[in-house]
């Protein structure tokens, strides 16, 4: 018996903790910290490894006002939403 693995990648927040390079409008997780690819970005590649089989693609959940940043984020890694 194989058990459906659905990943989920919490992608909000109010960018009040890393200030002044997290704003509201771009949350730490979209800011490049280290090597070539935000926070938000090396979550999914990560995910990517285990893609297949019983893993269902990554569901992204977070505030509707970075829609467009992780629209944007995804396709920069080649990663379909």
């Amino acid at each position: 018996m194989s058990i459906a693995v659905q990943p989920v990648v919490m992608a909000g927040g109010s960018g009040t903790r890393l200030w002044p390079l997290s704003r509201a409008a771009y949350p730490k997780q979209f800011l490049v910290l280290s090597g070539n690819s935000s926070l938000f970005q090396q979550a999914v590649q990560r995910l990517q490894a285990l893609a297949g089989g019983t893993t269902a693609a990554p569901l992204v959940v977070g505030n509707e006002e970075h829609r467009f940043l992780v629209l944007d984020q995804l396709r920069e890694i080649g990663v379909d939403p």
